[in-house]
């Protein structure tokens, strides 16, 4: 029996239900929840990163009664590294603990949780912006070349079609490290019941061609048309799914039905990785419905 302090892990690919579920279980278990979504983090990016409306009703981010932390932190134009995220959600769980409540983590970032959960070193290399500026001049093959040229071990893991990853992972294997190496070594700070969610393939990608459709009557054109007068497209936070595909439309280079299939295809093919991702980790309990994530919430309490 582990003698770390107990948090629960929600995860599973976007559109599957994980928000729902982890109302449910807060609700039940005097829970407090920690966002794991890297987009969720940044302040005006809403409808696209499919955030529940805080009801306003305490202090911090609250929805349905249910205090949320990692949400709204970052402005989309400031920097915000794994490192940062690390800091700020280990301080909110050991907060939420300390106040006798259930820390419970949810969301498809797959690297979010995995740094909760397994706490592994992260790189201690700065970022170079000049070596950064050179990197991103170059194409994703480009640049998978010469990850495996530097760092083989690394490029025969990471996912190859991730550009910042790339050059994070370049980044770190000039300065003489591996990051594989460093994200191998562990030192968990919780004992963490990891419930996933999994729906059948063609009910998952009705939920994600919905829920567009959905994000799109509720304004997500003018959500980043918004965000486009404040902030570059050459901003990361802007390269998200949704926002880049919309921000193609506002300038004229795709049409808006386009843009629309785009999304829906480029998140279909996210959740798709988001799932290999998942699917790697044995520690991960595949549920069906809310009732077995009940259980399982039960004995490991």
């Amino acid at each position: 029996m582990s003698t770390l302090p107990k948090i629960i892990v929600i995860v599973g690919p976007t559109a599957s239900g994980k928000t729902a579920l982890s109302l449910e279980l807060a609700n039940q278990f005097n829970g407090e929840i920690i966002n794991a979504d890297s987009r969720q983090v940044y302040r005006g990016m809403d409808i696209g990163t499919a955030k529940e409306i805080s009801d306003g009703k305490q202090n911090g981010y609250v929805v349905r009664g249910i205090r949320h932390h990692l949400i709204d932190v970052v402005n989309p134009d400031e920097e915000f590294t794994l490192a940062h995220y690390k800091k700020m959600a280990f301080e909110a769980i050991d907060g939420i603990l300390s106040r006798g409540k259930m820390p419970i983590v949810v969301g498809g970032t797959g690297l979010y949780v995995r740094t909760i959960v397994d706490n592994p070193d992260i790189p201690a290399v700065a970022p170079d912006s000049k070596l950064r500026a050179e990197l991103e001049k170059k194409s994703i093959s480009e640049l998978a070349e010469l990850l495996f040229k530097l760092d083989p071990k690394t490029a025969e893991k990471i996912d190859l079609k991730n550009p910042r990853r790339l050059i994070r992972a370049i980044e770190v294997a000039m300065s003489g490290e591996s990051f594989l190496d460093l994200q191998n070594r562990f030192h968990p700070r919780y004992d963490a019941l990891q419930i996933g969610l999994a729906l059948p393939r063609e009910e998952l990608n009705r939920r994600i061609n919905a829920r567009v459709d959905q994000q799109i009557k509720d304004g997500l054109v003018e959500e980043v048309k918004n965000l486009a007068k404040k902030y570059s497209w050459e901003l990361p936070a802007m390269s998200g799914i949704g926002y880049k595909q919309i921000g193609l439309f506002l300038r004229g280079e795709i049409n808006l039905p386009e843009a629309i299939e785009m999304i829906k295809r480029d998140t279909r093919q996210y959740a798709k990785r988001q799932m290999t991702w998942f699917k790697r980790d044995d520690h991960i309990n595949w549920i069906n419905d809310a009732t077995e994530a009940e259980e399982l919430a039960k004995k490991f309490i």
